[in-house]
């Protein structure tokens, strides 16, 4: 009877596992049914019969979609940084004639450095695989397969695998070309750097509610004490702690990770992305601890306050491209993520620390985040007002 009683704890027991199925269910539809999610384009600079060649046959990849070829390279790169494509396959001018000269023949490929390393990976060697049948098939053709295997062997000796120079394309453009791309830990050490800021619900909650509880804010009430001055003795030194939790998290995917194995997490070097590094941060604490303050005020109870906290928690994590990147899921699902503040931070921690970005990348994210963060300690004031009232 008091499990029927508690409506809180059964919706954590069934209705938030429905939901969370549902959502995951629908945003790994597309991984698991082979259907394309990431779009990728192919320059051809050559213009050759080889070049066409190979153009062809890259337009069959899995989870990838061959989308419209750009006008030049500049636009390839400006589809890359805005996100609309994930890779691009520029073919240079002279291809075919570094194949006929029994060179090695080359490619650039362009890619979005917050594509993940082994998706990257994978088309990479797929298009190595591609162009190697390629000049196979063009030097079969040149020199007959009716010629004698020493023959062929000494036109093809001097050929070696294709050489693909990957570049990653920043947020600066030409001016400031990643050399080298980015490793796992950059990719997923923000993801649950915003998910972790956001448990800052739970404490908050256990101070708001155990205030409440024995009577203290009644009593500050009661003294006309304004109750954003009550906010604000909570919302300040929580965002303090959550920018302390941000540090220690990068502080264990820079010293940490590496002790076991793994690659260390490498920071903006220039001030002005350290300095879009921290506005970001702040500005994911002011979200999280004005959403944490929301749910303190909804909850009557600790236990009320960690269910939905946690759960909400949970669900804005698996629809915000936390628990699943974004490019996995289908296109009605990429449009959901953006009604998640933790997708916001995270596309704000990608412009940073895998494209380059600098304070102007960022303010659409710090901005966003900031309007919630103060929509939740505005909504948190309305609750409080009206409770004191009655």
């Amino acid at each position: 009877m008091a499990l029927i009683r508690d409506r809180h704890g059964l919706a954590a027991l069934f209705i938030m596992p429905a939901v969370f199925i549902l959502i995951m269910s629908l945003a790994l539809a597309d991984s698991l049914s082979g259907q394309a999610s990431l779009a990728y384009v192919v320059l051809n600079l050559d213009d050759t019969p080889v070049s066409h060649a190979l153009d062809a046959r890259l337009g069959n990849v899995d989870l990838l979609k061959k989308s419209v070829s750009p006008v030049d390279e500049e636009d390839a790169r400006q589809r890359v940084r805005a996100g609309e494509i994930a890779f691009a396959v520029v073919i240079p001018q002279g291809f075919a004639h570094q194949i006929e000269s029994n060179q090695t023949p080359g490619l650039r490929f362009l890619a979005d450095p917050a594509v993940p390393s082994m998706v990257r990976n994978g088309f990479r060697q797929h298009v190595e695989a591609v162009a190697t049948r390629v000049w196979l098939t063009d030097v079969l053709e040149r020199f007959g397969v009716s010629k004698m295997l020493p023959e062929l062997r000494q036109a093809t000796e001097h050929i070696g695998s294709p050489e693909i120079a990957i570049e990653a394309v920043s947020s600066q453009g030409n001016e400031a070309a990643v050399a080298v791309l980015p490793s796992s830990v950059q990719q997923t050490v923000p993801a649950w750097l915003i998910f972790s800021m956001f448990f800052v619900v739970i404490p908050i909650s256990a101070v708001f509610i155990g205030e409440r509880q024995r009577g203290t804010l009644q009593r500050l009430h009661a003294q006309r004490v304004p109750f954003r001055l009550v906010l604000a003795g909570k919302f300040v030194p929580f965002v303090a702690v959550n920018q302390i939790q941000a540090v220690a998290m990068v502080a264990v995917g820079r010293w940490l990770v590496p002790l076991f194995g793994g690659e260390a997490l490498t920071l903006p070097g220039n001030a002005a992305a350290l300095a879009a590094l921290l506005m970001l941060s702040l500005a994911v604490s002011v979200a999280a601890v004005g959403w944490a303050l929301f749910i303190a005020s909804l909850a009557r109870s600790s236990e009320q306050a960690t269910i939905l906290g946690g759960v909400g928690n949970i669900l804005m994590g698996a629809i915000g491209g936390i628990m699943v990147p974004r490019f996995v899921m289908p296109a009605s699902m990429q449009a959901w993520t953006q009604l998640s503040p933790m997708n916001w931070a995270l596309e704000g921690f990608h412009q940073i620390m895998l494209r380059q970005g600098s304070i102007a990348d960022v303010l659409p994210a710090v901005c966003t985040l900031g309007c919630f963060g103060l929509a939740a300690l505005a909504a948190t004031a309305f609750l409080n007002r009206c409770t004191a009232s009655t």
